[in-house]
């Protein structure tokens, strides 16, 4: 039960990253110590990152409900899995659609 929480807690942290980005007034970045790149809509990026972010920590959560069959679930693995091939879907989601769209030409 601990787990379950404490994964949610991370999950919630994703859906409030991306709340932040709906209303941030600069480009919210997407990966870690890089800088953004030129942006056409800053408010129509920060919008679709914002939705892809609590996308991400909605499936998150719900990847974690194995955590409440107990300890030694077998069903774990497809936690760790299912985050593992979530995180790679956003990443190509981010790099295929949404920085190809709203990147200034």
């Amino acid at each position: 039960m601990i787990g379950f929480a404490l994964w949610c807690v991370c999950g919630m942290a994703m859906i409030g990253l991306g709340i932040y980005a709906f209303f941030a007034r600069k480009p919210m970045g997407f990966w870690a110590n890089a800088e953004v790149f030129p942006i056409a809509d800053v408010r129509g990026y920060n919008r679709t990152v914002g939705k892809l972010f609590c996308l991400y920590g909605s499936v998150f959560i719900l990847l974690g409900l194995p955590l409440l069959k107990g300890q030694n679930s077998p069903g774990i693995l497809l936690s760790i899995l299912g985050v593992m091939l979530e995180s790679i879907a956003l990443m190509v989601v981010y790099t295929t659609v949404i920085e190809r769209k709203y990147r200034k030409k």
